[in-house]
């Protein structure tokens, strides 16, 4: 893993935009699907393909609301799909299936975060079931599309959250263990990470490539579960409008906040950049390949070993066909 995981020195940085990681591509042609794709950095991320020239669809699990914000933005198409509901994963996929198109990008980028223990219909709990195995369900009941593309990749947006926990294999639903969701976010992130690893080891040999991204400190609705004390500790306030206003500094102001168009930045370079071909399984930050942490470090810029371990993600491929009862055809 040493040799992937190592930066390739791109020219972007943290203050990198999605539409200047797009400079010179055309994506005519090209169909992406964007999970979440209706708000926040999803949103940024689906407007800055279709501008160069994707046609992106959208599952939404709130209709009315992707529909407003998908408004006036080109070659969009609107689907509905809730990752914590799988009949409708499986409602979405068939109805993509059936359009007979070749699916060249899917960024897995929906997400929820710090939840309070809420558990979906099968008993899951919730981070985990929704950020992973939703879009586990997802990928693989889309893989005919993806290998159809003849050069497809697989983006699914993690965050330097896995730091703060591994995947714990004997008890992932908190069952046993007391709940802290914190350390369940930081779960469901590392297992996007271990997911890109084994679905690019998995699906290469079909022109599949899998990344998994960092996009940022960016302030979204994703953050609508955090506590007062949680928003000051990181120079945030929460106002009357909805989402937060950072009372901190942007990155290019030397600070930790990056905008909406550099959060789609690491993702969009995922899915679309040349500079990756023939690259994959690996942990995206800053718009390159971030380098391996070690264990006494505190940096904020890299990925934990526990993340890109082989022998973890083929057990949590494994653990998550069994959940999910979907495997890899």
């Amino acid at each position: 893993m040493a040799n992937k995981q190592t930066p390739i020195h791109s020219g972007f940085g943290p203050t990198t935009t999605a539409r200047e990681v797009l400079a010179g591509i055309d994506l005519s042609g090209k169909v992406a699907v964007v999970t979440g794709g209706y708000a926040g950095i999803g949103l940024e991320t689906t407007r800055a393909l279709a501008e160069a020239g994707a046609t992106v669809v959208v599952p939404a699990r709130t209709p009315d609301k992707a529909r407003g914000a998908l408004s006036g933005i080109p070659t969009v198409e609107q689907g509905r799909m809730d990752l914590l509901d799988p009949s409708s994963i499986d409602a979405f996929a068939n109805e993509f299936l059936s359009s007979g198109r070749p699916l060249h990008i899917l960024i897995n980028n929906a997400g929820i975060m710090a939840t309070p223990l809420i558990r979906d219909a099968r008993g899951y709990e919730s981070q985990f079931s929704a950020n992973h195995l939703g879009h586990f369900q997802l990928t693989l009941r889309l893989l005919p599309a993806l290998r159809n593309a003849r050069g497809a990749r697989v983006v699914s947006l993690s965050s330097r959250a896995h730091q703060r926990a591994g995947i714990d294999f004997d008890d992932p639903q908190f069952e046993r263990r007391p709940y802290d969701r914190w350390e369940a976010y930081g779960q469901s992130k590392t297992a996007n990470v271990l997911f890109a690893v084994e679905l690019d080891h998995r699906g290469k040999e079909n022109g599949i490539r899998a990344f998994a991204p960092h996009p940022g400190a960016v302030v979204t609705d994703l953050g609508r579960h955090m506590t007062e004390d949680e928003l000051k500790q990181y120079g945030l306030s929460r106002g009357l409008n909805p989402g937060f206003v950072p009372a901190g500094k942007s990155v290019a102001e030397g600070g930790d906040f990056t905008t909406l168009e550099q959060g789609a930045a690491t993702s969009v370079w995922c899915a679309t950049s040349p500079q990756l071909a023939r690259m994959g399984g690996v942990y995206c930050q800053d718009v390159d390949i971030a380098p391996i942490l070690p264990p006494d470090s505190a940096s904020n810029v890299g990925v934990r070993s526990y993340a890109i371990d082989a022998k973890a993600a083929e057990r949590l491929w494994l653990l998550s066909e069994r959940l999910t009862g979907v495997k890899f055809a």
